[in-house]
């Protein structure tokens, strides 16, 4: 594999390492659902703010510091959850008014709070930061959309701030850091949170975004057509998360391929790349939707397309050695 993680195993769950590293944060039942093809699941715990933040100690930087010390072939890479998840799933009880009185307060405490981290990574020599994102990807769903304005706020505008955030975030990386930006519609052991194209965001996400690449979930039809790719700007890579990791039925060879050459219609095929949609095992626990097995039949089967595809492996995201 060109880049490798340390499989998030440290953590309670993809996110909880952010929640628990930073003093300040409780719990309270979230806004959104999990669904499966049956039903809705329920909503998970989602984290507020009781206290202003404080970073307490390392959110990525001790896995990264141990992955490199291992990793002998291929890009150490590590991953952190965006900024925004901790306010789209609670909106305006995201925080306690009496700690944050206006909620620009609360936004610029989570941009120092990266900012610390990052500069932190970048110190330690990590060159490939991929900020993992519930929240952008659930505000293209038309339902959830109406949640948010039934809650008194507009999701156009909370699109825009969002995307000021991760760039306040990932201001100062340093140069030799390249940033992914991870999308994804929830994957919580087969379940997920949202649907819905990337029309609704396509133009904030491709115009003003300050990252380098961005990692599509694009494994159903819940994540819409490839048209919203017109929007990407050159110089920058496109995963294509074209391989489920809902499901452990293997994907067809011919159909990976028919469906790259498809957005190459939109983007040029030297600016896309291939990956499983998102991680294995976003929590841990069991009741997990894909066997190790499956998993590594998985990973051979992207690395088998992008060499066909392309010539080699390069253009590969890799968040997916979780469950290896």
């Amino acid at each position: 594999m060109p880049s490798v993680t340390d499989g998030e195993f440290r953590r309670r769950s993809w996110s909880a390492g952010f929640i628990d590293a930073v003093d300040g944060f409780g719990l309270r039942e979230g806004t959104i659902e999990f669904r499966t093809q049956a039903a809705g699941k329920g909503a998970e715990l989602s984290p507020y703010a009781k206290a202003r933040l404080h970073r307490k100690r390392a959110i990525a930087a001790d896995e990264f510091a141990f992955l490199k010390s291992v990793v002998r072939q291929g890009t150490p890479k590590t991953t952190i959850p965006a900024p925004d998840v901790m306010h789209y799933f609670m909106g305006p009880r995201a925080v306690d008014d009496a700690v944050y009185p206006d909620m620009e307060l609360f936004f610029a405490d989570l941009a120092r709070i990266y900012r610390e981290e990052i500069a932190e990574l970048g110190k330690l020599g990590c060159t490939y930061l991929q900020i993992d994102d519930t929240a952008l990807p659930c505000n293209c769903d038309p339902q959830v959309r109406a949640d948010v304005t039934e809650r008194g706020e507009n999701a156009d505008e909370l699109t825009e701030r969002y995307v000021k955030l991760i760039n306040d975030s990932i201001a100062g990386k340093p140069a030799s850091m390249r940033t992914a930006l991870h999308l994804c519609r929830g994957n919580l052991k087969g379940a997920w949170m949202a649907e819905g194209g990337y029309d609704a965001i396509a133009d904030a996400l491709f115009k003003r975004l300050n990252v380098d690449i961005y990692c599509l979930e694009y494994d159903t039809p819940r994540a819409g057509d490839f048209t919203p790719l017109r929007f990407a700007p050159k110089g920058k890579t496109i995963i294509l998360g074209l391989v489920s990791s809902k499901t452990p039925e293997l994907e067809s060879k011919d159909e990976l391929r028919r469906r790259i050459d498809e957005a190459a219609r939109f983007v040029p095929l030297e600016q896309l790349g291939i990956s499983p949609q998102c991680g294995f095992s976003s929590g841990g626990g069991s009741g997990q939707a894909l066997t190790e097995d499956d998993t590594r039949r998985k990973l051979e089967l992207v690395m088998e397309v992008a060499r066909e595809v392309w010539g080699h492996a390069h253009n590969i995201n890799n968040r997916e050695l979780e469950r290896l």
